[in-house]
């Protein structure tokens, strides 16, 4: 059971539980002369018996957790508690007992007849176990009348217990010494102590040893004369009556705040009585756990550490406990209850490890070692209690010397992982920008090779047609020659008959010899799709002799883009970027439709879908079981499962002291500028001069964002121009309008501080744009030429177009935001939707597709970026270049030369702006190609939207991946399960059959009798 510490609220509560009697020991105990014999009066209504029980419970001034349990009794027992209560009666006032009291004090008493027939019928025991008794039983109010001013009944029973205390150690060190061994306790390690005093060191209060009180020889007379019972038996008694006293709140704190109360309590520990001292710790716990009692308790047992002259404090506890005379279960658990609350109720880590080795020091954690084993529950309950709480210190420094290395260890990696994530980060950023540059320079590679192969392509072209040209014109050469030859043979044949007579369509004039060479070249061909014939030649007179004929046109020049004649019917070709129209697929069964965003042909032109041919698919991919698993049930309507888813406010708000100067200001302003100055610790000199030179070193950035925010506005130059007009005196100005006066003076102050600002955050800057710039390249490149990428969109419009054409028509391509629409269209079971298909499908058909994330390099980095973003901070970046080069002129006109400071810091940053610009432009332009080649406007579409689609597309194939293994293992275990109880089965149907067969076999080579 572990101790914990009672809470201020609940602790007098928890004190007076533990001292409180039970409810029937009240009426148990009762004398028989304070009850009057009363018949039982007839119960009355419920409101009546619960006033009248109210009332009962207010003067039995209970606990709350007793008065609780009492509230919750039916009306029989209520009744029967009012009854009880109202038949006892108080036999006698307090002013009885304590007249009885002070008699026994009244050192007089004993020579008077009259007191002595006071007190002579009873013994002063019986008397204290009356008033016991009484302040056990009776009302509330009677034990506050024995408390108060008046009675001072506490007082009185103080200096009873303690007159009692000192005859008890009168008696004790009689008895010691007669006979020194009889009463001695056991043997201890620890030096002896005496408990018998003197006179002199007498621990009696100084009230009881005043002036005329008698010696100890004439006490004793006075007690027998008196009649006075055992001083054993009075104090145990009057320890009594204190917790009868301390059984409700008044009493409880009036003991609490008696000093004098306490100490006789603890010094009631040397009592013989282990009972008595059991009592007596059960009292000091209780007051220990209330707030303040520690500190009492801690006092009281300084002053029994005092008065009975012990080594050490708690000395004379520890020598009861350690070396007993007999066991006494009672006491030894009333001791470690009082250990365990008075060490382990102290939040205080350093005092409670004092208090602790006070006890070990007297040899208390030995001594539990070997008393934990006991058979007492109780006991071991609080020695486990106090074990449980002990503070092993050795144990805590190891361990705070293991956790101080371990830290140092942990700071030591932490500072080494710190230097490895900025080496990675460094080295991050330098494969992005060599990335990038190589792309840069493959794109123009690329743009180049384009440009070869187009002016190839036209040479190529060129070449061909004026091949064919050729070989036209060498045929129509053929083709004439033939004929001249075939005419020279029959002009020939025919001139020797037929003369000159011969007709002019079988007779021609010869030719030359070099009538061949002087023919004109052929006519030109046809011109491409001219179906026209050529005009025919017309006709020659018959009587005169044929002229020569005109010289043919020359041939065309070769022209660029020639186009050649077309093929024959039939043949024709469909022109470039021409689509072909798709068949729409006819389904068994009635299948959900997919939510995208489909593209029509005219969409898709110079985009991936372009390339893409999903009919192809259809003989790869088996579409009967995936109409088996998303077909659309007759009870089910959901088709496609789509589920529907100003910094001043820190200072204190206290009015500004009115100045005794001078402001131009506002309160606000003034109070702004206060504490901007307090913040500079420079003096206005020294700012005006690094504002000048423009000296970043003299004039941090903080303080130039202090100062930009300080500038004087138009209405204060013009406010401090008048009062310097009117002159005024300036030195009655505050300091901060003298601090804004000198800024005035300063020429283009906003300008300088802008370029001071600009200078100083232009290379972090640069450093924060240039990473971003380069994960746009290399992301926008590697996403535009996966081809893996392309073969997962081919086979996703593949299972779009299976499930969309019957009802929508086939889809040319779809928009990627679609992508996230491919988790909402679930199976007809609900348990799969159409992506973890389809990654089931590439898994099993194309399982190298199964890492297509793997081409797309820096899609995450590129998914935080705003390309718009980037535009503006590199357009912010060249304005404020444009600013700083401004400046350098206006320095250079003035004469005094450009600074130095501005001209070291255009040698350095001009070139880095320009290839920041150059790489933001190739960003912009790998981007804008990126989107177009995905059918996306790049005017509509930012990089970050259009990344986080691929990231999110991509954490969900492989989650889809995950899932559908997992799925296949739960399966292949559920099979395998279903076979191994097959099996189980088949065996145990196996041995019964040869059973059978064994109890047949032995039937039948059984004799017959």
């Amino acid at each position: 059971m572990g101790l914990t510490v009672s809470k201020e609220s609940s602790a007098a509560q928890e004190a007076e539980s533990c001292l409180s009697p039970k409810l029937h020991s009240r009426q148990a105990s009762i004398r028989q002369s304070t009850i009057k014999p009363k018949a039982k009066h007839p119960m009355p209504d419920p409101m009546e018996l619960e006033r009248r029980f109210t009332k009962v419970l207010a003067s039995m001034d209970l606990p709350p957790d007793k008065a609780k349990l009492l509230k919750s009794y039916d009306y029989e027992k209520k009744w029967d508690i009012i009854c009880d209560q109202e038949m006892v009666h108080a036999k006698d006032p307090p002013s009885y007992y304590l007249n009885k009291l002070r008699t026994y004090l009244d050192p007089k008493a004993s020579r008077s007849h009259r007191k002595r027939k006071m007190v002579v019928e009873s013994t002063s025991t019986q008397v204290l176990r009356d008033l016991e008794i009484s302040l056990r039983t009776n009302h509330i109010e009677w034990v506050r009348e024995f408390l108060n001013e008046e009675n001072l009944g506490l007082d009185v029973l103080i200096d009873y217990l303690s007159f009692r205390l000192g005859m008890m150690r009168h008696e004790q060190r009689i008895a010691e010494s007669r006979t020194p061994s009889e009463e001695k306790l056991g043997s201890t390690n620890l030096p002896s102590t005496n408990l018998t005093i003197d006179k002199s060191n007498g621990y009696m209060r100084m009230p009881i040893e005043m002036q005329g009180s008698p010696s100890l020889k004439r006490r004793s007379k006075h007690v027998a004369k008196l009649k006075m019972g055992d001083s054993k038996d009075d104090i145990h008694v009057c320890i009594m009556c204190m917790r009868a006293i301390m059984n409700n709140k008044y009493g409880f704190n009036m003991v609490i705040q008696h000093r004098e109360a306490i100490n006789c309590i603890s010094l009631s520990l040397i009592h013989k009585s282990l009972r008595t001292k059991a009592l007596v710790l059960e009292l000091l716990a209780a007051i220990c756990l209330v707030k303040g009692g520690h500190e009492i308790i801690l006092s009281a047992f300084d002053n029994f550490k005092e008065v009975c002259h012990e080594m050490h404090r708690f000395q004379t506890l520890m020598d009861y406990f350690l070396n007993y005379e007999v066991f006494h279960i009672e006491f030894m658990v009333a001791c470690m209850q009082f250990v365990n609350i008075i060490v382990h109720s102290v939040e205080d880590m350093n005092f409670r490890v004092h208090l602790q080795y006070e006890f070990t020091a007297l040899g208390l954690d030995d001594y539990l070692e070997k008393l934990k084993f006991t058979e007492s529950e109780e006991l071991h309950v609080q020695i486990s209690a106090y074990l449980d709480n002990v503070f092993d210190v050795a144990a805590l420094m190891e361990d705070s010397e293991t956790k101080t290395a371990a830290l140092e260890k942990v700071a030591e990696l932490e500072e080494e992982v710190a230097t490895l994530h900025e080496s990675l980060q460094d080295t991050e950023h330098r494969a992005l920008e060599q990335i990038a540059s190589l792309e840069t320079e493959l794109i123009q590679v690329r743009q180049e090779r384009d440009d070869l192969l187009e002016v190839k392509k036209r040479a190529d072209e060129e070449v061909s047609t004026l091949r064919r040209v050729v070989q036209h014109h060498e045929q129509e050469s053929k083709n004439r020659q033939s004929m001249f030859e075939s005419k020279m043979a029959e002009l020939e044949k025919h001139s020797p008959e037929g003369g000159p007579t011969a007709s002019p369509h079988h007779h021609s004039l010869p030719l030359p010899s070099d009538a061949a060479d002087r023919l004109p070249p052929p006519p030109p061909p046809l011109e491409p799709f001219s179906s026209a014939p050529p005009p025919p030649a017309p006709p020659t007179p018959a009587a005169a002799a044929p002229p020569p004929p005109p010289p043919c046109p020359p041939p065309p020049p070769a022209r660029q883009g020639f186009v050649p004649p077309p093929p024959p019917a039939g043949l024709m070709q469909a022109p470039d970027g021409a689509m072909t129209i798709k068949r729409k697929v006819q389904t068994k069964y009635k299948l959900p439709t997919v939510n995208w965003i489909a593209l029509k042909p005219n969409q898709v032109k110079g985009t991936v879908f372009n390339e893409l041919d999903d009919d192809k698919l259809h003989s790869c991919i088996d579409f009967s079981d995936f109409e088996e698993r998303f077909k659309i049930g007759s009870a089910n309507l959901l088709s496609n499962g789509v589920a529907e888813t100003d910094g001043l406010t820190t200072f204190p708000s206290k009015r500004c002291k009115k100045p005794d100067n001078v402001t131009l200001l506002e309160h606000t302003r003034l109070r702004n500028i206060a504490i901007s100055r307090r913040k500079l610790e420079m003096t206005p000199e020294k700012v005006i001069n690094a504002i000048n030179t423009l000296d970043l070193k003299q004039l941090s950035l903080e303080n130039v964002e202090l100062l930009q925010r300080m500038v004087p506005t138009e209405q204060e130059n013009k406010a401090y121009r008048e009062y310097i007009n009117e002159k005024k005196n300036v030195n009655l100005l505050t300091e901060e309008d003298k601090f804004l006066l000198q800024l005035t003076k300063v020429e283009r102050i906003s300008a300088k501080l802008s370029i001071m600002s600009y200078i100083g955050n232009f290379f972090d800057n640069l450093h924060l744009v240039t990473p971003q710039i380069h994960a746009i390249i290399s992301s926008s490149n590697s996403v535009k030429n996966s081809k893996r990428l392309r073969s997962v969109l081919e086979i996703i419009l593949a299972f779009g177009n299976y499930l969309n054409s019957s009802k929508r028509g086939p889809a040319y391509g779809f928009k990627l935001q679609s992508l996230d629409t491919l988790l909402d269209t679930k199976s007809t079971d609900k348990r799969l939707c159409l992506l973890h298909y389809i990654v089931a499908t590439i898994r099993q058909k194309f399982p190298e597709l199964l890492n297509f994330d793997s081409e797309l390099h820096y899609i995450e980095k590129a998914a935080v970026v705003s390309l718009e973003n980037i535009n503006t901070d590199v357009a912010e970046l060249e304005k404020g270049m444009e600013a700083v080069r401004r400046e350098a002129e206006i320095r250079g006109r003035g004469g005094g030369g450009c600074s130095l400071v501005v001209k070291d810091f255009l040698a350095n940053a001009e070139d880095k702006l320009r290839r920041l610009k150059a790489d933001a432009k190739a960003a912009q332009e790998a981007f804008r190609e990126c989107v177009e080649y995905f059918a996306e406007s790049p005017r509509s579409t930012d990089a970050n939207a259009f990344f986080s689609l691929l990231v999110r597309f991509v954490k969900a194939f492989k989650a889809a991946d995950q899932e559908n293994e997992q799925r296949r293992r739960l399966e292949l275990a559920a099979q395998n399960a279903a076979n191994n109880k097959a099996e189980e089965d088949v065996a145990k149907r196996n041995k019964i059959n040869q059973k059978k067969q064994q109890v047949c076999k032995d039937i039948l080579e059984t004799p017959a009798g």
